[in-house]
């Protein structure tokens, strides 16, 4: 196989979804896995891991739109509302 570029971790991020984010993060490990740790390309993979860990814990990705505040109201009426960016506590 190529070695791998950015171009190839963006094609799997880009389509992620909280359903499959944990999929596609174990897909880019794998994929990253032999790479030294100071390569380029692992440190750009292992930012996109931890967008994807967010994402396992979201319902959106919610990146082009605005937050919604936490504060709107009803919001407690719809806790699937978590996006990447600020997902619901882990489950420990």
């Amino acid at each position: 196989m190529a070695e791998v570029t950015r171009d190839d971790i963006d094609e799997l991020v880009g389509p992620a979804t909280p359903h499959f984010a944990y999929q596609l993060r174990a897909r880019i490990e794998e994929l990253v896995s032999e790479l030294p740790r100071d390569h380029d390309v692992r440190r750009y993979a292992e930012e996109k891991m931890e967008l994807l860990d967010r994402l396992g814990h979201a319902s959106s990705r919610a990146e082009d739109g605005p937050v919604e505040p936490r504060t709107r109201i009803g919001w407690e009426t719809i806790p699937s509302t978590a996006p990447a960016s600020d997902p619901l506590p882990r489950r420990d």
